[in-house]
């Protein structure tokens, strides 16, 4: 029995957990990381390929010691799919230095922290796929996202970096820019979220571009990214102008 394996933080809610199921049906090994660890027995009840491993990635060690517990007990990880993230609308309205240190310490510094847990591991296995997500929020900065925006955009630079640095060890880097999905985080968005989509609309993108395609980058839906990729490009005073009309009308 040689079933592939992957690693997946922020695995108790929202797209990581979809994502965990879907692998799980496709007979994938999952070991399942996150803070509640109650969430993740509920899932790994559920599901006998799906193994919980709580863990809260903004400590380094522990970071460490889970994935040594992974290792020890599958051998052979293939993916590692790294989506710790958080989100507090109301305070990214103002600058809130407190906040802002906290969602870097979460989303960027804690998916570093994961990051290095498995860097040589993989060097040394000479192939694999370190799976970075992101957010749409990462492609320009955007009003009312003083920690978010930029925590996602620090994500974009370190996987492109990363890319170049694991490439030489056959290790592949892959991206994932999700647009609005319908989590528990983006629950809490007082504004309307275009082209919303469900959970299982992104697990079933993310497991096409990992498995089935050969991309740095999985972005979706192609309806919303493709239209602010387009935007990215454009000179500083018309993308202001452009994108302050298009939020205009949301709540202060």
């Amino acid at each position: 029995m040689n079933k592939k394996t992957i690693w997946i933080t922020g695995g108790s809610t929202g797209i990581g957990k979809a994502l965990a199921i879907k692998f799980a049906n496709k007979g994938w090994n999952v070991a399942v990381s996150a803070r509640r660890e109650e969430l993740l027995n509920e899932l790994s009840n559920q599901y006998e390929n799906i193994s919980a491993y709580p863990l809260d990635v903004t400590d380094k060690q522990k970071c460490v010691d889970v994935f040594e517990q992974i290792k020890n007990k599958y051998q052979d990880i293939d993916i590692c799919f790294f989506s710790t993230g958080t989100w507090n609308p109301k305070k990214e309205k103002e600058i809130d230095v407190e906040q802002i240190e906290d969602v870097f310490k979460i989303n960027f510094f804690g998916t570093v922290n994961t990051i290095k847990a498995v860097e040589q591991y993989f060097r040394d296995r000479k192939k694999g796929t370190i799976t970075i997500v992101s957010s749409i929020a990462g492609y320009r900065g955007l009003p009312n996202s003083t920690g978010y925006g930029p925590s996602k955009s620090a994500l974009n630079n370190l996987a492109e970096s990363l890319y170049f640095d694991f490439k030489r060890f056959g290790v592949r880097v892959c991206l994932v820019s999700p647009g609005f999905i319908k989590t528990p985080m983006t629950d809490k968005n007082d504004f309307k979220m275009p082209f919303i989509k469900t959970t299982d609309y992104a697990a079933d993108k993310i497991y096409d571009g990992l498995i089935n395609k050969n991309v740095f980058e999985i972005h979706f839906p192609k309806s919303l990214t493709v239209i602010l990729k387009i935007l990215s490009f454009l000179p500083s005073k018309l993308y202001f102008s452009l994108v302050g009309q298009m939020t205009k009308h949301q709540k202060k």
